[in-house]
């Protein structure tokens, strides 16, 4: 497949089957009893070690007038809290570091993105009166990442939100409402907005390691059962808690209102996940999703095998 560059093709050659007894001497610090995993062979090496995809922690901003290295319709994580300045995350940076430790006005977050399952979402760090700091683990569940906090080494599912491995099983982190867009559509909003300023780490930022994967037929290092529906397992598909609208069906309606919220799609973003360059992506469009009084709701825009996986019982909103 295309997307495996020299980059990606090393999870392949490292990918096994974890098991606690195997990976206890690099985890000495996880309490591998204390557990929601009831099949190991779910958990599997995407190749990298712990920390092999280093996170980055109080990131740099700039100005939104004083960015000249990303293109227009280049996707970014946005995160716009009451009494702070809109923050932008370039995918270009997150494609290479998947989490951003940082804090915004008060709340400390970290911004999370997951390539292998286009899952971009934004937590709260506070949990049970601690600040944790996340790392990338190295290990993958149904092709998400899993992370992991530095303050008790504990697994986390980074699609879920919520601990499974270790002293934290089975807390959820809650989530902040954020979205993916294009800089362009970000600066058009936001002109006194920040965005991240490139990390001083040796990365080919603005180029896609993974070319070519969201065309695949199959997800990357994924075992798990398809998606119903005859529905592409690499089709993106809009996440509400249970609920998944595939994004197909959005881009041809552009606006849809039921369950109690609305979508809405815009063309202008590049996939982070096709050309070889982030900038030369196809466009996939934006999505925004709010409630009944206008609020931005927490969701995610991720691929459809992804949800599958992890909401088994969801509800597919295909129309009528």
């Amino acid at each position: 497949m295309r997307f495996l560059s020299v980059f990606a093709a090393c999870f392949l050659a490292t990918a096994v089957a974890a098991d606690p007894s195997f990976w206890r001497h690099e985890w000495p610090d996880t309490d591998f009893k204390n557990t929601s995993i009831t099949n190991w062979v779910e958990i599997m090496s995407g190749g990298p070690p712990k920390d092999g995809i280093p996170a980055l922690s109080d990131p740099q901003f700039l100005r939104v007038a004083d960015e000249s290295k990303i293109d227009g319709i280049e996707p970014v994580i946005t995160v716009e809290l009451p009494g702070a300045k809109p923050r932008a995350y370039p995918i270009r940076y997150l494609t290479w570091h998947e989490i951003v430790n940082d804090k915004i006005g008060n709340v400390p977050v970290a911004v999370t993105f997951c390539p292998l399952c286009n899952s971009g979402l934004t937590f709260d760090r506070r949990v049970k009166g601690k600040v944790l700091s996340f790392g990338v683990s190295g290990k993958l569940r149904n092709s998400d990442m899993v992370m992991y906090d530095r303050e008790t080494q504990s697994w986390w599912q980074q699609a879920i939100g919520t601990g499974i491995v270790g002293e934290m099983n089975g807390v959820e982190l809650k989530q902040v409402a954020s979205w993916m867009e294009s800089w362009d559509q970000f600066k058009a909003r936001n002109p006194d907005g920040i965005v991240m300023a490139e990390p001083p780490w040796n990365r080919s930022y603005g180029r896609n390691p993974y070319r070519g994967y969201d065309s695949s037929h199959r997800p990357f290092l994924y075992s798990g059962e398809m998606p119903p529906h005859g529905i592409p397992p690499l089709m993106r598909v809009v996440r509400v808690g249970d609920r998944a609208w595939p994004m197909d069906r959005l881009a041809q309606e552009r606006k849809i209102t039921e369950a109690g919220v609305t979508l809405t799609w815009e063309e202008g973003q590049a996939s982070a996940l096709d050309h070889g360059v982030i900038s030369k992506g196809r466009d996939v469009g934006s999505v925004r999703v709010k409630d009944k009084q206008g609020r931005d709701l927490v969701h995610d825009v991720m691929f459809a095998f992804a949800f599958h996986a992890f909401w088994p019982d969801g509800k597919w909103m295909r129309g009528g």
